[in-house]
């Protein structure tokens, strides 16, 4: 004959066992790190697709060549310029083409910046643009762009742009407009009076 050993039902006030507290405790967190992950995607493709655009153009009685020559002499900007103090390439050769490495020093009201873009357009005449990263790329890129049109004889149209993207860029968006977009229209000055100087 076989005894029978009475049982005892589980107590659900009972507390839960420690491995089993531990785990809801590590889902718990797991579940919340994932929204968050969702979160933080989400709103960086939202804010890549909201960028901040500056924008300043200035009309300059002066032809392409001698537009492009003050752009070009990164030198002399500490001579000159208001908004770009200081400018050099940085990359083995020292050429102005895509590809090349810069330092350049912004100034605005809020004081000096210095940024090491990369050249994307060197196209003598026409076209400068490069890009400049804060970060691993995601958090703030500024693609900064000079483009020199031809209206008419002896006379250019030089539009200064630059395109904002990342997820710190919508809190810059009022500080960018008030105190930078100033300085492209500064910058945008001084290249006029210096390349209608070398037609002079």
């Amino acid at each position: 004959m076989t005894a029978t050993i009475p049982t005892t039902p589980a107590d659900p006030s009972a507390p839960t066992p420690a491995p089993r507290r531990g785990l809801l405790r590590r889902h718990r967190v797991l579940a919340s790190l994932c929204t968050l992950g969702v979160a933080l995607a989400g709103y960086t493709a939202w804010s890549n697709t909201r960028p901040v655009n500056l924008s300043a153009s200035i009309e300059i009685e002066a032809t392409p060549a001698e537009v492009w020559q003050v752009l070009a002499d990164f030198p002399s900007y500490g001579k000159w310029n208001p908004f770009i103090t200081s400018s050099e390439v940085t990359s083995e050769g020292g050429r102005l083409e895509k590809g090349a490495k810069l330092r350049n020093v912004m100034h605005d009201s809020s004081g000096d910046t210095t940024f090491e873009p990369e050249v994307l357009t060197a196209t003598p005449g026409h076209e400068l643009r490069w890009i400049g990263k804060m970060g691993p790329g995601w958090i703030a890129d500024g693609e900064h762009r000079f483009l020199i049109e031809e209206t008419g004889p002896n006379r250019v149209r030089l539009t200064q742009t630059e395109r904002f993207t990342g997820v710190a860029v919508p809190f810059f968006e009022g500080k960018l407009k008030a105190d930078t977009l100033p300085q492209f229209h500064a910058m945008n000055k001084a290249v006029a009076r210096r390349a209608e100087a070398l037609g002079a």
